[in-house]
This record gives structure tokens, sequence and C-alpha cells, in this order.
């Protein structure tokens, strides 16, 4: 399968790039001897975690190559798509890997992270939220009108969003108009219509529009529910049925017929898809042979064709799905996923799940039907807080130096999980003395740890010795760190930094 070409060379050099820039004192928790030197040269003395201070976040580069294949293998057996949340890391080293396992697109939430993500090269980006800011829109139109390959979903959930849109387009160049996913919500929940009738109402609205076209539905199902009750799960099932209806209610109707028909990069759109009244044989042409192998999403980073344009007319998509309850996701719409046209309108059925690439050792353990306990090939944690000990006021309390301004707390505490060395071995993973049983995390400050330890000896978790950290939500690990090491495995002896990951936040 070959990459994109244009695609593949902007994030190879985005990457490249990452092992130019200089590291400094903006970069916390090197060590001033790396101070100067480039991130590549900094590698090239090869540096191990004991190497740097302390508190540090760190990534396990097995963990994070056995998770996103994973999720790769999952999402091509159920049918579907991935387009992974990129807004979890704002790294583009990381969607770069996530686009070269297949991913058909990235996910981002606002307007500025859609135009980092094009500056690294991304030519398919799905903006999970509704983009009215005028100088984001301003761009969006600039962006499409420069370059019509280029695909950029946001989504729409109110008429007074439709007419915000139009009245910050209407100076685009003439024949710009903007992907729109109408969003479905549902009682209780975060953004999106309330009820088939209104998002009925915005797809009207777009339909009237000169500068919006309508490419599609979505939504977020995990605003309905945080837990795998029996509740919980039903309430999940109804959101996702009530999404497979408006998207079958709305390709009934015929509000897809513009998108899916109108030209491609200013080339007339021939006869419509296959499926629809009408079709011709280049558009009715199975997809492993206009898009090289079939396992390539069309268009995607993975794409064989030569190039997009060369494609006749487009895929809606119906997209929803964050990392808890992508099973659910499956389950009641895969089989709308209709690619090639066979049944109506062609449709790509799109995950956006982004915390699976980390995963964690809370929220996510807990709740992921691809967890450890629930799946044969299971996620694992990724990410590991490492924490030194600064003092022991009370047997049982110690106090280490990671707090809110280092490591995720907003879906659980950090969880001690063991020893990492002692006042003398620095991060070395040589224990030399053990957690006690009941050992937690009871509170944090912008810079300390509370770690509880029930029945200590004065000897558990001396002063200096530092603690490995399971941590919880990745989504608010990563934007507390510029620069995140990569270490090769953190249950190594002594684990080795290969590389470091550069965020955009």
């Amino acid at each position: 399968m070959a990459l994109d070409k244009g695609v593949a060379a902007a994030l190879s050099d985005s990457v490249r790039a990452c092992g130019d820039a200089v590291l400094g004192p903006r970069h916390k928790s090197l060590p001033p001897a790396a101070w100067g030197l480039t991130v590549r040269e900094y590698l090239a003395t090869n540096p191990h975690l004991d190497d740097l201070q302390t508190p540090v976040l760190t990534m396990d580069r097995s963990a994070l190559d056995t998770n996103r294949a994973v999720m790769a293998e999952w999402a091509r057996a159920a049918g579907v798509r991935l387009a992974p949340h990129g807004k979890t890391s704002m790294s583009p080293q990381l969607w770069a890997e996530q686009l070269e396992t297949g991913s058909w697109g990235i996910t981002l939430a606002t307007g500025w992270q859609a135009q980092v993500g094009r500056s690294f090269g991304l030519d398919r980006i799905v903006l999970a939220n509704t983009l009215v800011d005028p100088i984001g829109l301003r761009w969006a139109a600039t962006e499409i009108a420069r370059d019509p390959d280029f695909e950029l979903y946001s989504w729409v959930d109110g008429v007074d969003a439709v007419r915000e849109m139009e009245r910050h387009l209407a100076s685009a160049p003439d024949g710009v108009q903007l992907n729109v996913v109408v969003e479905l919500g549902g009682p209780h929940g975060r953004t999106g219509a309330r009820g088939l009738a209104a998002a009925h109402a915005v797809a009207d609205a777009v339909d009237k529009s000169q500068r919006l076209r309508l490419a599609g539905v979505g939504g977020y199902e995990a605003a309905l529910a945080h837990d795998r009750s029996p509740e919980a799960l039903a309430a999940v099932r109804h959101y996702l049925d009530e999404l497979t209806i408006l998207h079958q209610e709305l390709m009934a109707a015929g509000r897809y017929d513009e998108f899916v028909f109108q030209s491609v990069a200013g080339r007339p759109a021939g006869q419509p898809t296959a499926g629809a009244a009408g079709r011709g044989e280049e558009a009715s042409r199975p997809a492993a042979d206009s898009a090289g192998d079939s396992s390539a999403p069309a268009g995607s980073a993975l794409d064989g064709s030569n190039s997009r344009t060369d494609r006749v007319g487009r895929r809606v998509i119906v997209t929803a799905g964050g990392s808890a309850y992508p099973d659910l996701v499956v389950e009641r719409l895969a089989g709308l996923a209709d690619e090639d046209g066979v049944h109506g309108v062609p449709t790509v059925v799109v995950l956006r799940s982004g915390a699976y690439l980390v995963h964690d050792d809370g929220f996510y353990s807990g709740i992921s039907p691809l967890a450890a306990g629930r799946a044969e090939h299971p996620l694992r944690s990724a990410m590991h807080g490492w924490a030194r000990c600064v003092s022991r006021p009370e047997a049982e309390l110690a106090l280490l130096d990671a707090g809110r301004r280092d490591v995720p707390f907003d879906l659980g505490l950090p969880v001690p999980q063991r020893m990492a060395g002692s006042a003398n071995s620095g991060l070395s993973a040589v224990a030399t003395t053990s957690l006690p049983v009941g050992a937690h995390v009871s509170a944090l400050n912008d810079q300390h740890a509370f770690l509880r330890l029930p029945g200590a000896s004065d000897d558990q978790v001396p002063v200096g010795s530092v603690v490995r950290l399971g941590l919880s939500h990745p989504c608010t690990a990563f934007d507390k760190w510029r620069l995140i090491p990569v270490i090769d495995d953190a249950d190594a002896e002594r684990p080795r930094i290969v590389d470091f990951l550069h965020t955009y936040f």
C-alpha cells in the first residue's frame, strides 16, 4: 500500500523537523546538560529515564505500538474506519503513525487545532465541533479554495449556527462550500440537536444554504453515559439507533445528493455513484479497483490511488465514538457502511476514538471493551508518571513532587504502582523497597501528591525514592507537557529513552 505522497511527505517532514528542535529550559524535566542540544543530538547520547529530573511523564513505545495495531485490526474487522481524535495528544508524530496504520483521517476539536493539523499536511480532518469562529471560517474557506482536495468536515447542531456560518462565509470565493455534519445530541447531553425533528430542521437549513453542504450525521454517545451499567448501555444504544434513523431519513429525502454527486476538484462528477439511479461505469467500479488495496480507505494516507481527485462522487460519513463505547458504535452503526453505494448513497462509518492509543490505568481501563479482561488482544496503558518523595512528615504519609500541573486528575487520581528506585538510584527500576498494601494517592496540589501509606515502616518510600504512577485520562495528560519522553519499556530494569513527542496545545 502506498502512502499518499503529499500527506506522507508533509508528516514525515514534520517528524524529522521535531528532531532538529533545540532543547532548553522550556522543556520540563530535561536536565540542564541537554540544553542547547537538538533532540536528535540528545538521543544520540543514549539517555535513560534515570537521566531525567522528576516529576516526569513518559510514553511507552511498546505499548503505543501494540495499541495502535490492536485498534487498527479491530476497526478493520468491524468494517468501520478510524479518524482518531487528535486532540488527545496534539502530537503530529502520533498522528503520522496512526495514518500509517490505515486511519481514514484525523479528528480535531477546534478551528485552531484544525489549522495546526493542516499546517502539518493533514488533508482529511473531522472537526468534532461547530465552527462558528469568524477567523476559523475564513481560514477554512481560503484553504478549500486553495486546495479543493482538502476535506474538512465541521459539525453543526442548530439553525442559528447555520446562519452564523453562512454570515462569515459570505465573502468566501465563489463556489466554496464547507462540508457539514448534522450533530445529533441527547437529553442532558452536551451539544447536538435535541431530537430528530430538530436535526431535520438543521438539515433543511443546510439544504437551503449556498455555503454549506450536508456531508453526513454524527455525534458523541459518551456524553450520555459514564459507565457500563445496563441503564448506561441502553441509553447509548438508543442514541445510536436515533442516529441511524436520522441518516436513513436524510438519505431517503435526497439531502446528501449535492455532496455526493457534485463535481470533485472542479471536474464534472459524471454519473451518480454506484447504487443510485443512472450510475455510470466509473462510479460503479469496486473500491478495490479505484483505491488500489481494498483494505486502505480511499483518499486516506494509505489510499493507493494516484490522487483523490480521480474518484467520482463522494462518500457520506456517519460518525460516532469515543474510546468508551466503540463496541456499541460498531454494533449499532457498522451495518450502515456502504462505501460503494450498492444500497443507496455511498456511506462510510467513521469511529473517532482517541484515547485508545495511550489507554490508561484508570477510567478507560475500567470502561473500554478492549481493556484487559474483556478482549483477547487488550490495550494497555502507555503513559506513566514518575514522582520523587520529597517529604515524609508522618509515618503513613509521603509527599511526592508531581501535582496537578504534571499529571491528570479529572477522571481519577494517580495510582501508585511500584517503587522505581531509591535516593541513590535516580529513576532506575531496581527496587530497593516496596509499597505497603493499600498505598494510594488521596489528593493533589499544584506540585505535590499526597501518598498515603497505611501501616508503613520508616524505610518504605524514603525521601529521594521514586514511585511509578498509573494515570487516568490521556486527554488531560498530554496538555501538561510540551515534550514527552518515549521510553522503550516502562517495565524494563532501566528504561531507555528512544524518542520525544512534541505537543501543540
